[in-house]
């Protein structure tokens, strides 16, 4: 019988008061997941910098209730290593100690890149500046970073962050189980042993899902395609199929031990708190 996967969601920072007061419900609806962490993503070149701390702070100071606790994302591209130290600072007066550290995509018109080009530069600073204090995430590609040369080349990087002190990896989301595994087999010949955690993300909106993906290298399948296509506005029906397949793909990670599920929430609750539901992760 398959372990229970430890379990971590994903929100973005909110822009309004009524996105704050929505996020904080739905919080508070996977909750009872247990998972271990809420992480809340970071814009590029920290265009979302201050809704991002506001919304892990108020994650953090509740964690003492909900025993979850915040994982801000920190991009460095664009930025200065004296104003990484500071929000690495303010992480730490807030009583934060785990962050995902990524490269980021340079906001549209600013050419500097300052003083990180990639990811394994922001996690060697983090730890030479914080030593253990922070567990640090980073990201992964199954299916190979969009701007990668090769997949060859995408993996040295990978292993780059892994050896500048990176503690576990979140993938970016996939549809395709087979990439995964051969991506961990290949990771696994590199002797890279921390743990690769699948990203799942549900499926809300095809329109958003087809451009999201386009934008990160994510394949949808052709006949996962098709099929989505087929419902058209048909909201209902897509919603329903989409649950009964991210169940299915859910239960097919879970088969395999992996060590961990991350959830892409979409600052939704649904699908996955029915998929999880349906699959016995509700504790």
């Amino acid at each position: 019988m398959s372990k229970q996967p430890v379990i971590s969601c994903e929100f973005f920072p909110p822009k309004t008061e009524k996105g704050a007061q929505n996020l904080l419900l739905v919080q508070e609806r996977l909750a009872v997941l247990k998972p271990e962490f809420y992480s809340v993503t970071f814009g590029a070149g920290g265009s979302t910098q201050d809704n991002t701390l506001e919304a892990v702070i108020a994650i953090q100071q509740r964690s003492a209730e909900t025993g979850i606790g915040a994982a801000p994302h920190l991009s460095c591209v664009g930025s200065s290593k004296e104003r990484i130290r500071t929000i690495l600072q303010t992480y730490i007066d807030n009583g934060i100690s785990r962050v995902v550290a990524l490269r980021g995509d340079l906001p549209s018109g600013m050419r500097d890149p300052g003083d990180f080009r990639y990811a394994n530069e922001l996690v060697d600073f983090i730890r030479k500046e914080t030593g253990d204090h922070f567990t640090i995430e980073v990201a992964a590609y199954p299916e190979v970073h969009p701007q990668a040369q090769d997949a060859g080349v995408d993996l040295e990087n990978f292993k780059r962050k892994v050896d500048a002190g990176a503690d576990s990896a979140i993938t970016q989301y996939f549809f395709n189980i087979d990439s995964y595994l051969y991506f961990v087999e290949r990771c696994q010949k590199k002797g890279i042993d921390i743990p690769i955690i699948p990203g799942i993300m549900p499926i809300n909106n095809y329109s958003q899902l087809a451009r999201f993906s386009s934008a990160c290298g994510a394949e949808i399948p052709r006949w996962l395609k098709k099929r989505l296509e087929e419902f058209y506005d048909d909201t209902t029906s897509m919603q329903a199929f989409t649950t009964d397949y991210l169940t299915e793909f859910t239960e097919k990670l879970i088969s395999l031990d992996v060590p961990g599920l991350h959830f892409y929430s979409m600052n939704k609750t649904q699908p996955v708190l029915t998929v999880c539901e349906r699959l016995g992760l509700v504790r």
